[in-house]
Formats: C-alpha cells, structure tokens, sequence
C-alpha cells in the first residue's frame, strides 16, 4: 500500500475515534464510526487475497447495519423524549435496539460469527487495529449509556460472550481466530460491569489492549499464523518467545500477572453488588480460556513439533530490537503492583 495512502487511513482512523469518544450528540458520534468503518476497510482488503475481499465485505455490511440500527435508536429516543444527547436515553425501545448495535458492532454473543472471520482474513496489524482502537467508540458510546441499559440484557450478552469465547477457543489452530474468541471472551468481563462500575470496564479494556499489543506485535515479528509454525518458531527469537509466554499466560489471568487485576476487581464489584452467582459464574467460565492459553504457552516453549510439519523451518528473523515490544512486554507482566493505588480510587 501507498504510504501516503496508508499515512490517510491511520490519520483518518484516529479523528474518527477521536470524534466519537469527545461528542455528546448521535450525530457526532455516528459521524465518528463511520469514519472509522471506511478507514479500516482499504486496510483489510490491501493484500487483494480472496479472504481478505470477503473479510472486508463482511465487516461492511455488519457495521454499515450496526450503524443504521444506533442511528434509528437514537432518532426514536429524539422523537420520544425531544432529546438528541447521548446521556438522555431514556426511552426503553431504543435502549435495546443501541444495545443491539453495540453488540453487533464489539462483536458481543450472539452478533460475534463475523469477527473471527474477519480477524482471520486480515494482516496480524490490521487484527492488532480491529481488536482494539476500533472497539473504543463502541465501549465508550456504552459508557456514557450504561446507566440506561438493560442490566439483565447485559449480563446475558456478558455471561454467553465469556463462556462462548472460551469453548470455541479450545479446537482452534489460527492464531488470529484464537485471539478474535479471546476478545470475545474478555468482551464478555467488560459488559457484565459496565453497568455497576463503568471505570472498571475502561480499566479492562486498557491492559486487555496492552496484553493483545503485545502478542500481536511479537506475532507480527516472527511471522507466525499458526499453531504448526508457532512450535518451530520459538528457535528464530527464544527470549522473545519466553516473554510472549508470560504474555499469555497474563491475557489467562494468572496471578503474579497484570491480567490478574482486572478479573479480580471485577470479581470484587461484582460481590460487592450481591451478584456472588454471576461473579462465580464468570470465574468459572475463565478456566475455559485459562485453558487454550496455556496451551499456546506451552507450544511456544515446546522444543520440537511432536509430529512432522510441512513448513519451512526459519533459522533466521529479523533481529532488530523494537523498543515497543519491550515496553509493551513489560507492562503486560508487572502492573499488579499498583492494584492498591487503584483499589483506593475505585
């Protein structure tokens, strides 16, 4: 792709965002995610493959109807309360018809089909885009009407994403449909305490982009899209792929790690408002994903395939050090130490 085409998108990409998450009118924040829908779509279909064209079709036609159904619900909540700020949802119709384009445009159960297929027809960056800057106006538009939504809708969109997201999570071999059900599954954390402690979901969704940065990135690096090549590519860059180990096993939630914080805190807030089931639940539902990532764990230190492959085996890559993947590593492992400062302000 052009650069000064590319350079486009990526500016685009960041007003359009940009737009969404500073405005208080429908208008603006339609205007916002449409932008952000037609600048990610030249960076889904540049590599001109097959999948790559019905990966971009896909994403437009779901967005594109996504987009009407926010639009419809907040005209209906305007000719119903007189209102067109984001914050006056009030009328019950389009509170569920907004959950439902939200929903369709995170990827939340039961409107997730088209987000591994997507994620698997992309580029690991334009996946690393898809799964994180393109979901803020989403989460944030959810966060300025989560007062108004439905909680026991939530809660069932919540619950389903987190136990879908782990079991068809368990049988997968793609690399980027492993993380698209592990976005769903981490979806699934955010939207069942938006509504009781907003700050929270904000907090998730920051390290959960930290964490997916981060194996997205180390992916992109060693050139690994499967299973198949991820167990002979850990000979190319070991510490590397020892990092990336860490990395998964915090996306797990594992205790020492930063992906402990916030499923622990939500666990807490969700006792705290005697939801002790739904909380048990959700912890529970977690061993799902627990699973497949300490399998990713595991072939990622694994000294040799245990049966033949058909790949090339790589002895070389490139070595060049990228501060970002350090940072981003580094981060993904060691923030637990500021739970006390965070617990003290939530």
């Amino acid at each position: 792709m052009n650069p000064h085409a590319k350079l486009i998108f990526m500016a685009s990409l960041l007003l359009g965002t940009t737009i969404t998450i500073s405005s208080n009118h429908w208008v603006m924040a339609w205007t916002g995610l449409e932008i952000n829908t037609l600048a990610i779509i030249p960076l889904i279909a540049k590599s001109h493959h097959p999948r790559a064209i019905e990966a971009t079709i896909k994403y437009f036609l779901i967005q594109a109807a996504a987009s009407t159904l926010l639009l419809f619900s907040s005209m209906t909540n305007a000719w119903a309360t007189g209102q067109w700020d984001i914050t006056q949802m009030s009328n019950p119709t389009s509170c569920i018809l907004l959950t439902t384009a939200i929903a369709m445009k995170l990827g939340l159960v039961p409107f997730h089909f088209w987000f591994p297929e997507v994620l698997q027809g992309s580029s690991l960056t334009t996946a690393l885009l898809l799964s994180t800057i393109m979901k803020l106006p989403p989460i944030t538009i959810l966060f300025m009407v989560s007062h108004s939504m439905n909680h026991i809708l939530l809660s069932i969109m919540a619950i389903a994403s987190a136990a879908l997201g782990g079991w068809m999570g368990l049988n997968q071999t793609q690399m980027r449909k492993i993380l698209a059900f592990s976005s769903i599954s981490h979806l699934g954390w955010m939207t069942i305490i938006i509504i009781y402690n907003p700050n929270l979901t904000l907090l998730n969704f920051l390290i959960y982009s930290i964490m997916t940065s981060t194996v997205f990135l180390t992916l992109s690096t060693t050139k690994t899209l499967k299973l198949s090549t991820m167990m002979i590519s850990w000979t190319k860059t070991p510490i590397l792929y020892s990092t990336l180990t860490l990395t998964l096993l915090s996306l797990a939630g594992l205790p020492p790690l930063t992906g402990f914080l916030p499923k622990w805190l939500i666990i807490f807030d969700l006792t705290k408002q005697d939801l002790t089931p739904a909380a048990t639940l959700m912890a529970m539902l977690s061993l799902l994903g627990l699973f497949f990532y300490l399998r990713l764990a595991f072939y990622s230190t694994i000294t040799l395939p245990p049966n033949s492959t058909n790949y090339m085996k790589q002895w070389h890559t490139n070595k060049a050090p990228n501060i970002s993947i350090a940072i981003l590593t580094s981060l993904s492992i060691m923030l637990l130490p500021i739970s006390p400062m965070i617990l003290t302000t939530t």
